[in-house]
Formats: C-alpha cells, sequence, structure tokens
C-alpha cells in the first residue's frame, strides 16, 4: 500500500518577486525541499499559487492588473510559465511533474472531483509530483478559492494526506502581533479552532492578519474536519521542509483527532450547495453534535429558502451558527407546516415518505468547538 501523501501549499509571494515575475531561486530552493521528501518516500503534491503574478508582465501591465479579464490573461500567460518552471526545477532532481488547474465547480460535480482524485492517484503511483492551482483563467471571484489555502484543504481531504503544509511568511500563529508587541508568543500547537482562534487571526488588512493568516485558519478547519493535521509557517532554509512534516519546523501545528471523511461526506460537507437553512432548538443540536442521532420535525424552528426533498441544507442554532448540513428528506413547505410537532402529528398532517427531516447517515456536522491551544515561547 502507498504511504500517505504530504500537501504542500505555497504562496504567490513565495515564489514571484515584487515587481512581477518568477523567483526561479526560490522556485529552485522549493523543488529541493519537496525532493527531499520525495526521497525518502513520501508521494507529495504541490498546492501552487503564483500564476498571474508570473504573466502580467509578459503581457505588458507595469503592475498586477485589477480587472478579471486582465488577470485572467495574466494567469493563462503565467500558468505556463510557472510550469516551465517547476518543471525543470524538478527535473534537476529526476522528479516528473502533472498539471492539475481546479475551480469551485469542479468540486461541486460528484462525478469531476471523482475523476480528479483518480488523475491525482495515477500521477502519486507513477512517481509524479501533481502540482495544482486554481484555474485562473476561468473562475470568476466570487466563486474563488481564496489564497488557495482552501484548495490546499480540500485536495489534502480528496486523497487522505498524512499532513497538509502551508508555507507562509510568518512563523506560525501568534497571540498579538510580533512586529509590534514583543511579548507575543507563537502558539505552539492548536487541538482545536474557536472564535478566539479567529480574533488572533485578525479580519482583512488587519495588522495580524495582513499574511492572510485568518484564510489559513478556514483551510485548517477544513482539513481538521477531515482528519488531516497540519502545519503553518516558514520554510527558508534547506531541511525546513522535512522538520515541517517531522514535528519541529518553524510554523504552528494543528492537531485533529477526528477521521479521514468518505468522499460522499467530503462532498455534503465542503462542496454542496445548500439550498436552504434550517434552525433547530438546543435538544436538536446536541442530538445532531454529540448524540449522533437524525434531526426530527419537533427540533425545528425556522425554515428558510425553498427546497425539495433530495436536496442539500444548512443547519444553524438558535445563536444562527452553522452546526451542519445534511440531505433533507422534506419540501420546505412540508417543514414549515409541521415544524416543532412530534412525529404522531407530523404523521397526521402530511405524507412524506421518512419522517426524518436529516438522517444521520446523510448528515455531516461543520460546528466549530471550544479552542484548546497551547502557547509556546516564539522561537527561531
Amino acid at each position: 500500500m502507498m504511504q500517505q501523501a504530504i500537501v504542500i501549499k505555497i504562496g504567490s509571494s513565495s515564489l514571484t518577486s515584487s515587481e512581477g515575475g518568477l523567483n526561479r531561486e526560490q522556485i529552485e530552493f522549493f523543488a529541493g525541499e519537496l525532493a527531499a521528501l520525495h526521497r525518502r518516500g513520501c508521494p507529495v503534491l504541490l498546492v501552487t499559487s503564483g500564476a498571474v503574478a508570473a504573466g502580467f508582465r509578459e503581457l505588458g501591465y507595469p503592475s498586477r492588473p485589477k480587472q478579471l479579464h486582465e488577470k485572467q490573461a495574466s494567469a493563462s500567460v503565467g500558468q505556463a510559465l510557472l510550469m516551465q518552471a517547476y518543471h525543470e526545477a524538478f527535473g534537476r532532481h529526476g522528479i516528473g511533474v502533472g498539471q492539475i488547474l481546479l475551480t469551485r465547480s469542479d468540486f461541486v460535480s460528484r462525478k469531476r472531483i471523482h475523476n480528479a482524485q483518480m488523475t491525482l492517484e495515477e500521477l502519486l503511483r507513477r512517481g509524479m509530483v501533481p502540482i495544482i492551482n486554481e484555474n485562473d483563467t476561468v473562475s470568476v471571484d466570487e466563486l474563488k478559492f481564496g489564497d488557495n489555502d482552501t484548495l490546499s484543504a480540500l485536495v489534502a481531504n480528496l486523497v487522505r494526506a498524512q499532513k497538509l503544509v502551508i508555507i507562509t511568511d510568518i512563523d506560525g500563529l501568534y497571540n498579538g502581533d510580533p512586529r509590534s508587541n514583543p511579548d507575543a508568543r507563537r502558539i505552539d500547537r492548536v487541538s482545536e479552532i474557536d472564535e478566539e482562534l479567529y480574533r488572533l487571526a485578525g479580519g482583512s488588512g488587519s495588522a495580524v492578519g495582513t499574511g492572510g493568516m485568518r484564510s489559513k485558519l478556514e483551510a485548517a478547519r477544513i482539513a481538521m474536519r477531515g482528519g488531516i493535521p497540519l502545519f503553518i509557517g516558514r520554510v527558508v532554509e534547506p531541511g525546513d521542509a522535512l522538520l515541517a512534516v517531522d514535528g519541529t519546523g518553524k510554523g504552528t501545528y494543528f492537531d485533529t483527532t477526528a477521521h479521514s471523511l468518505p468522499m460522499k461526506k467530503q462532498w455534503l460537507g465542503f462542496h454542496s450547495q445548500p439550498q436552504g437553512t434550517v434552525t433547530v432548538d438546543e435538544g436538536a443540536e446536541q442530538a445532531l453534535v454529540a448524540g449522533g442521532r437524525s434531526l426530527l420535525p419537533a427540533g425545528v424552528r425556522e425554515v428558510e429558502g425553498d427546497f425539495h426533498p433530495g436536496d442539500v441544507i444548512e443547519v444553524v442554532n438558535l445563536a444562527h451558527r452553522t452546526i451542519g448540513r445534511g440531505v433533507v428528506n422534506y419540501a420546505a413547505w412540508q417543514l414549515q407546516a409541521v415544524a416543532g410537532l412530534g412525529t404522531d402529528e407530523v404523521q397526521k398532517r402530511i405524507d412524506v415518505q421518512r419522517i426524518e427531516v436529516i438522517h444521520r447517515d446523510e448528515w455531516i456536522t461543520l460546528a466549530a468547538t471550544t479552542g484548546k491551544a497551547k502557547d509556546a515561547a516564539a522561537s527561531n
């Protein structure tokens, strides 16, 4: 049986120069780091950004373009340059590469994402390094993954990776901004993610969040829910990638006790498009999240949207926080008519094939849990 793969995600700032264009030295460095893992016998997948940054100069733009069609044109030129650079860099280590370009809609389609999974697994069996990027030439802004952090977590789940390594320019998550607060300490390990961690990661444009740490936390949440531990931190010196994988890297480790998710649950939790929302009471929330039970009409408080049996719906608690998703057995109008009623009363009022609103086999919990983080003195 083939060893579980390592997924490495590298952002565009680590691969391109500030003026635009590829930083060949950096690409050579990262190829060497991944080759070291490859020589150890670890199958490696690379999720890379950098196509737009690599291509805009070639098209004559003085700076990174803002218009969607300009960015897409830049990506079409830059993606070829990016793959050529990787092909040459990995070739010096005797390793071949393959290109996989994905969009959100690929994940929404269960057939298409299954095909992508088969392609990735075949490339790994053949000893290649799959190089994955968002298909920026056709993606639209409202459906984009966001700095490829989310994409890397979805890919890690798809191949049931051993670990996800997200390389950034900050050595992990801190309890303050280390650039302005000398007492800020790095959070060494995280076992669960809560609102406090999101607050520490900062919002858009904040001092702490300038490295995109919030999107990386969202990627961590997805990976951990799928049973994938991950590392967020720096890889700047030879051997750092091996250290990151082995547990002594320059960054923050996110541990999980969850099991890997089958493809059906991955699709349901991360890729499906909910057609409505149902609010449930505390008893139903406990039954779904902690009790492994189905959702019954008695626990439903509010119904929103126009959905039909077989659609995916989102379930929120009384605080309007998402706790999970599931395949619904009722039409919206049916559920509105029997919300809060006991089973006997429901059967008197409407005719449904299954009494459960969502059966536990068609449910995935996505609720954030109480955070536990252990500070460690910032080092390295």
